[in-house]
């Protein structure tokens, strides 16, 4: 295949003298010149596809070149969906949290850290708070101590 992001060279655009030809059910026609194998490909009514530039002499195939596109668009889509995306997710906590609070907040962070997710803590103070940090770090260090059985690091 052409390298990744850049359309392969088709028909008149493929710059080789000779070229490796495969016709569209996958039969090998042996090294040809570019004009003869622009030719054979006419007399299908396909296109010559350029599917390996760096092979010496370059492989090109006889097929439909818009039905190629599409196939090959949607074998990078499937491929992309299948990808295991970094999810991130944040929990946000207060001093003055309340327990109900608390425990829904664990709740949501032991689901995150299961469901294979990373999880963001944040700690917030609202005015005065500042002048007490150590309050809110306590609130934070119970929270990793509740949830430290399912932390992987």
């Amino acid at each position: 295949m052409a390298q990744a992001g850049t359309e392969p060279r088709v028909n008149n655009r493929i710059k080789a003298p000779q070229v490796r030809v495969i016709d569209p059910n996958g039969k090998h026609l042996g090294v040809m010149p570019i004009a003869q194998a622009l030719a054979t490909a006419r007399s299908y009514g396909l296109d010559l596809v350029e599917v390996s530039p760096n092979a010496d002499p370059p492989v090109c195939k006889i097929l439909d070149y818009g039905k190629y596109m599409y196939e090959q668009a949607k074998r990078e889509k499937e491929a992309r969906k299948h990808q295991a995306a970094q999810r991130v997710k944040e929990i946000q906590l207060s001093v003055n949290i309340g327990n109900h609070d608390f425990a829904t907040k664990l709740r949501h962070a032991i689901e995150f850290l299961c469901d294979d997710m990373k999880v963001k803590l944040t700690l917030r103070f609202h005015g005065r708070e500042m002048e007490h940090t150590e309050f809110g770090f306590d609130v934070m260090r119970r929270l990793l101590k509740r949830i430290g059985s399912f932390w992987t690091s």
